[in-house]
């Protein structure tokens, strides 16, 4: 998403913070209760750190949620099919899955290049935005830029609020109005919230695997891209 717009959806990953506090969370009875049967998530922490396509950089007692984060980010869910350049790209040449026509050795091979580095361009929304400039929806780039956090340098409250309420915090769409006329979305839709990324369907995830997939974000390596509309957050930003 993957979050602040799955788009910047998109893509492509400042607000609305007063809502929640990364401390409240950490001490919360739901994250604890998640802690106590993480044993469960075993098997899923162990594939995760299997499947992750690029190096990880991670503390030792960050192990289990780096490793639940890959699953979810990779498994579970399909994050860098928007959250990287687009399909021509997002695989390594001769092993895209979906490539029929030219020579494919499986198994497939994520691009590390391009993942989660965003620039997916989701201009093309047809009916979903009737507009006479339809917004230019970039996916947002997740990796961690210079400061070390993920999606251009958001907090862990900015990204729960992402994910939780669809929050944009770099307000890359704002409402049209009669003084913003382009890149701005027309009512009913609210340029305040992402419209393209499906976070109503990623919101109920606990507050354990929201944090599983910050940490595991944090723990790939930044991919600089190139600067996203706005200049804000994405997909480009500097790297250490």
């Amino acid at each position: 998403m993957f979050a602040k717009q799955l788009v910047t959806v998109v893509g492509t990953v400042a607000g609305v913070t007063g809502l929640i506090i990364a401390g409240t969370l950490l001490t919360s009875p739901r994250v604890h209760a998640d802690d106590e049967h993480s044993s469960s998530d075993e098997s899923q922490i162990e594939l995760g750190l299997q499947i992750a396509p690029v190096h990880l950089t991670y503390e030792k007692h960050n192990r289990k949620l780096v490793g639940l984060g890959s699953y979810l980010v990779n498994a579970a869910g399909e994050c860098n099919g928007c959250h990287s350049a687009g399909p021509a790209t997002q695989y390594v040449t001769g092993r895209n899955p979906f490539q029929r026509l030219g020579p494919f050795t499986p198994p497939k091979m994520v691009n590390p290049a391009t993942y989660l580095g965003g620039g997916r361009d989701f201009l093309q929304i047809g009916p979903i935005v009737s507009a006479t400039v339809p917004p230019h929806i970039v996916s947002r780039n997740l990796t961690p830029d210079k400061t070390g956090l993920p999606e251009g340098g958001a907090t862990f409250a900015e990204f729960f609020d992402t994910i939780r309420n669809g929050t944009d915090h770099d307000h890359l769409h704002p409402n049209c109005s009669a003084t913003i006329t382009t890149n701005c979305f027309p009512p009913p839709f609210n340029g305040d919230l992402l419209q393209v990324m499906p976070w109503p369907a990623y919101q109920d995830w606990t507050d354990r695997n929201l944090l599983a997939i910050y940490e595991y974000l944090k723990a790939i390596p930044c991919i600089a891209g190139i600067p996203g509309p706005g200049g804000v957050r994405g997909p480009g930003h500097d790297c250490p």
